[in-house]
């Protein structure tokens, strides 16, 4: 068996990746790894926005698109090492010509970044398969942070080009889709229909409170992605203040209600989850109520609905209460989930069947199956985020190279 020539520095390897440009961060890494473990070859293949593929980054040549001397290489996820590193979040190893060709989950605190894959001509080793496994975690920080100062990343994860809607859009949403924590777990997943139906979802993280967001902007394309992006920041500067849940919503809808026009208004579920006290406050503005899987059973919440956001200034609106037990799973949906040709699936089995999912695999499962019963082309957004609350005081979570064990 080949082992580790010299094992893997941090240190040096922080310090080379800070000195190099944004663009070639990943590079370095990449080349630094390759000598140590004396890896034929090395490449960092990213997530792309539709959640079906990957694409391997790459310069001064390759397959796939080209954008100057950048190369963009999709490789599909199902049914492959790539995905199969990402569904369980582990260093995939594959023998190949004597060798071995391993696949390595690229991922922070859940959120699937990408696969770093490499080619080594022995047979790996443990440490080497901890070394990759380490080297593949650091990536993670070093992508998510480089992306700030370049288009590269985002440019790779563009498959498909986005409308100047679906720019405002995507622009409205946080910057991880995933986020485990030792309380809970939660993931997202927006599927854009081909004129862009102004859904978002938003998250943010307390020391006491998880605070949660959903909402649906009535019309298409750019009307849609404008009353959504005045909602949002209102929704956004209203938590920011500190001020309660009933008076960030009221401070939103007034802000939307300035702005709309007649007639315009915006669906949305806006939640703040109290840690301490394992209880979810709920404010229902003419949104799909959530679905829980409680015990394997499905059920549609109860919840009251009060009219959308934007329809009339200085609306007030109630807050309800919804105490959490340990293995309830929360999902919020957009009507793209339940409505027009995804009326014709039985969502609650198709919840059921995903259960034991990590919920970042089950958004995107449901997902696949509005796609597929909608023939791939959707005629309004499909938003699902699913929550899975483990319970108990705030503590650490119980991680291994950037997910959950």
């Amino acid at each position: 068996m080949g082992e580790s020539r010299q094992s893997l520095n941090l240190n040096s390897l922080l310090a080379a990746v800070e000195a190099a440009p944004p663009v070639a961060a990943a590079d370095v890494l990449a080349g630094a790894l390759a000598e140590a473990i004396d890896a034929r070859e090395v490449s960092f293949l990213i997530a792309d926005f539709s959640g079906q593929s990957l694409i391997r980054l790459g310069h001064a040549g390759g397959k796939g698109r080209l954008q100057g001397k950048e190369t963009a290489e999709r490789v599909p996820l199902v049914g492959t090492p790539h995905g199969r590193a990402l569904a369980v979040q582990a260093v995939e190893v594959i023998d190949e010509d004597g060798g071995a060709r391993l696949f390595a989950p690229v991922t922070s605190r859940g959120e699937a970044v990408g696969v770093l894959e490499l080619l080594l001509d022995d047979f790996p080793a443990k440490q080497t398969v901890a070394d990759v496994a380490q080297a593949a975690h650091f990536l993670a920080y070093v992508v998510i942070a480089n992306r700030r100062y370049t288009d590269l990343f985002e440019w790779g994860q563009r498959s498909v080009p986005l409308s100047l809607a679906a720019e405002i859009q995507h622009r409205l949403l946080p910057g991880a889709f995933t986020c485990e924590a030792g309380q809970f777990t939660l993931a997202a997943w927006l599927q854009p229909a081909g004129e862009i139906g102004g859904d978002t979802f938003d998250f943010s993280l307390d020391r006491d409170a998880l605070h949660l967001s959903m909402t649906d902007a009535m019309g298409h394309t750019m009307d849609a992605a404008l009353l959504a992006t005045v909602l949002v920041g209102g929704l956004r500067n209203a938590r920011r203040r500190g001020v309660e849940l009933a008076e960030q919503a009221r401070l939103a809808n007034d802000a939307l209600a300035e702005q709309a026009g007649e007639s315009q208004f915006v669906t949305g579920l806006l939640v703040r989850i109290d840690l301490l006290r394992a209880t979810a406050e709920i404010v229902n503005a003419g949104h799909p109520p959530p679905l829980r899987i409680r015990a394997g059973e499905v059920d549609q919440l109860d919840l009251e609905a009060d009219p959308p956001f934007g329809v009339r200034l200085g609306r007030a609106y109630r807050v309800q209460s919804l105490p959490l037990q340990v293995g309830d799973r929360l999902i919020f949906v957009t009507d793209g989930m339940l409505e027009r040709d995804a009326a014709l699936m039985n969502i609650g089995a198709i919840l059921t069947a995903s259960i034991d999912m990590h919920p970042r695999e089950a958004v995107q499962d449901l997902t696949r199956a509005v796609l597929k019963v909608s023939g791939g082309q959707l005629r309004d957004d499909a938003t699902a985020l699913c929550l899975d609350w483990h319970g108990g005081p705030p503590r650490d979570r119980d991680a291994s190279s950037g997910a959950n064990r």
